[in-house]
């Protein structure tokens, strides 16, 4: 069957693990990734579906997807966007397609090893929320390396959380609390978001090779985004911070000015030009700042109002 919707929620059935595969430019990797991905889940033993997301590729990627859709009955659903926006847009539209109790994250460009997931499935069953995997001698350039490392720190302080590498698509969530977030088109997935909520989680190392074909879709101005992303989500703790600040300040004021009353004392008594200047400056730039963080709030605030959608399905298979 073939519509055009852009998707929407579907309650769980009787299937316990639901793949969720976004693509990009993946002609060369994925038929290599789902046959090992099959075969992986076939191992399990227990129920299963795969759902794959063409974001938007315009090499050979959806024509494999819906030939490998047309030979295997465990593939729910296909899908291709009109065009790439990004890796949270396709596993949203795939999310809202799938039917687990649980939901498996991998990427399909072959840097993750689909055979490793039993050992996430075995920490899964122990009762977690979320496994997620952590990339141990990771094989990406320093320019994927430096700003990763700053996202980890940012989303780790968004999320309350200590996991170790964000970055890592290799996970498997229980569906509750991620469906509980009714994402969708207007509101894309968000790991950071899911994580603050829920704290039953587990790390296990994961073996990380070179990517075979192509480029990542990760570039540095995504990855700059991502973090300015999640640096909004973080947002009312800096605010906090800056007031109480800013409060501890005032009230040692008040002490000084009092003190002074009784004990003359002077602080900084000869101030130079060039102090004043620096201090113009740190204050100026702590004002800008903090100008752009409410700034970047309202332009948000105006575009979710706007109800636009962040993309849209142009054709899905679906049994």
């Amino acid at each position: 069957m073939t519509t055009n919707a852009a998707g929407s929620s579907k309650p769980q059935s009787d299937i316990e693990f639901s793949a969720l595969i976004t693509c990009y430019y993946e002609e060369k990797s994925i038929d290599e990734f789902y046959r090992r991905l099959s075969a992986t889940l076939e191992s399990l033993n227990r129920s299963y579906e795969i759902i794959f997301v063409n974001d938007g590729s315009r090499d050979g990627t959806w024509e494999r997807l819906k030939a490998i859709f047309a030979e295997d009955p465990n593939v729910h659903a296909v899908l291709d966007l009109y065009k790439n926006s990004g890796q949270q847009a396709a596993q949203t539209a795939a999310l809202n397609e799938s039917r687990g109790s649980a939901l498996v994250y991998i990427d399909s460009d072959l840097q993750l090893a689909p055979e490793e997931l039993p050992a996430l499935v075995a920490e899964y069953d122990r009762g977690f929320d979320l496994v997620t995997g952590y990339r141990k001698n990771r094989k990406d350039s320093v320019f994927r390396i430096i700003p990763s490392f700053l996202a980890n720190v940012i989303m780790r302080k968004a999320s309350h959380s200590k996991i170790r590498d964000f970055g890592c698509t290799f996970k498997i969530f229980n569906a509750v609390p991620v469906r509980a977030f009714q994402f969708g088109p207007r509101h894309l997935i968000s790991f950071v978001e899911v994580i603050s909520k829920i704290d039953r989680i587990a790390e296990i190392p994961v073996t990380h090779f070179r990517r075979r074909y192509g480029n990542s879709g990760w570039t540095f101005a995504k990855l700059l985004k991502y973090n300015t992303d999640n640096m909004v989500i973080l947002s009312e703790r800096p605010f906090q911070a800056t007031a109480l600040l800013c409060l501890i300040f005032a009230l040692l004021l008040v002490v000084r000015i009092v003190l002074y009353r009784f004990y003359p004392l002077m602080i900084l008594t000869s101030v130079s030009n060039g102090l004043l200047l620096n201090a113009i400056v740190v204050g100026l730039l702590v004002n800008v700042a903090l100008l752009s963080v409410v700034g970047e709030f309202a332009i948000r605030s105006f575009f979710s109002h706007r109800a636009v959608p962040q993309y849209i399905v142009r054709e899905k298979l679906l049994r």
